[in-house]
């Protein structure tokens, strides 16, 4: 969006809902991120002269249409598209008063500040509240709002080895291991930008806004599914399978002939059926293997036939006739093959948006597929402040002079 564009976008699920987003990072900015595909108007408060950290979390870095690096970090255009950029310096009383005046302006307000940090700026719960009653108000921190641990810092890395997850991911032979991407924090955004549309749906009813406290700590424990219950139910904390799962047998990553596929047998029809494709003869009738129970309770015994089946014929053939019996099968692509995959392609999932540096900001689609109110056309992330006179004029209606003071002042 340039700085002329002053018309929020029309016909999507959340339009007319402003969203004033003073978090950074990656768990907030991925929530703001899902409300503004959905058509939500989000006003993105950045430190004038620095911006939102990941702005320098390169490289790589954005290429403008001469091919020259602009120092926009691909970190950064992962979670901020679909946004208007404001510069304004939180510290001092001026950017504190325009920012109350945008939260006046505004239906939610999502932060990711340590518990209380933003009181001493008036910009707490309890300040906006009082000046906008309406207002739904989202905290982010790493363990909640209370409790021995709510003062502490907390990041992806150290919450996915607190919580467990890092227990039961990783070979068993090797040490315990953080997934390839900061899934705790973005789990944690779309578990805000529910918990965000609950609380708008829940004030067409009583008129009222009201806190939301998302922690972390709280989203990965309650993200280990599954793996949870087997504790809780079980007793036992629950060990490093490497790619095997813990429920269900055969289901992991086998080698081929020529590579490795998954191969994910969900139920005991599907079991029989592979029997079959293996020529596993006897086997295939073995009381030991009828049932998935069975299976797991033996898969010392079952996994050695299962992969020296698998390795008498390529990856290729292996997909092409697991897919023809109907059994759950896939390769283990590079990132840059699955963007290459047909289905891939077919969805459009990789995107490509004008950026007003000049040339392509690349980007990934959202997975929303609405049929009557669908993710318009997205925007390129914006450029640090692009959007603060548009912003400031339009909802606030701050003269030219009054800018241009505050400019100078450092304040925007």
């Amino acid at each position: 969006m340039s700085d002329t564009d002053e018309t929020p976008r029309a016909g999507q699920a959340l339009t007319g809902i402003r969203v004033l987003d003073l978090s950074r990072v990656l768990a907030g900015p991925w929530a703001t991120q899902v409300l503004g595909d959905l058509g939500a108007e989000v006003i993105k408060i950045e430190r004038p002269g620095a911006g939102d950290d990941t702005r320098g979390w390169g490289p790589p870095w954005l290429k403008d249409g001469e091919g020259r690096e602009t120092g926009e970090s691909a970190y950064f255009l992962a979670a901020n598209r679909n946004k208007r950029s404001v510069s304004v310096d939180m510290a001092h009383p001026d950017g504190q008063a325009l920012i109350r005046r945008l939260a006046q302006a505004s239906d939610v307000v999502i932060e990711n500040f340590k518990v209380g940090g933003l009181a001493r700026y008036g910009l707490d719960h309890e300040s906006l509240a009082a000046l906008n009653p309406r207002l739904v108000y989202c905290s982010i921190t790493g363990f909640g709002q209370d409790g021995p641990e709510a003062g502490r810092a907390g990041y992806d890395f150290m919450i996915q080895g607190m919580s467990g997850l890092m227990s039961v991911t990783g070979s068993p032979d090797a040490e315990p291991q953080k997934i390839g991407v900061a899934l705790v924090d973005v789990l944690t955004g779309l578990n805000a930008a529910i918990a965000i549309l609950a609380a708008l749906q829940q004030r067409h009813g009583t008129g009222h806004g009201q806190r939301i406290d998302v922690a972390l700590f709280d989203v990965a424990m309650a993200s280990l599914a599954n793996q949870a219950l087997n504790y809780l139910v079980g007793g036992t904390s629950p060990r490093r399978l490497g790619n095997a799962h813990p429920n269900i047998v055969p289901y992991q990553a086998f080698e081929t002939a020529d590579g490795h596929l998954i191969l994910a047998v969900g139920n005991d029809a599907q079991f029989a059926r592979f029997c079959r494709l293996a020529d596993f003869g006897d086997l295939a009738a073995d009381p030991r293997f009828l049932t998935n129970a069975g299976r797991v309770a033996h898969r010392a015994e079952l996994l050695p036939a299962v992969g020296a089946a698998l390795k008498r014929q390529t990856t290729a053939e292996w997909l092409a006739m697991l897919d023809a019996a109907g059994i759950p099968a896939g390769p283990i692509n590079t990132i840059a093959q699955a963007f290459a995959e047909p289905q891939a392609l077919a969805r459009g999932l990789a995107l490509e948006l004008p950026h007003v540096l000049g040339g392509i900001a690349p980007g990934v689609r959202s997975p929303l597929r609405l049929s009557d109110s669908p993710p318009g056309a997205p925007l390129a992330p914006p450029t640090l402040g692009q959007h603060t006179d548009e912003v400031l004029a339009r909802i606030l209606g701050v003269p030219q002079a009054e800018r241009d003071r505050l400019r100078r002042e450092g304040i925007i």
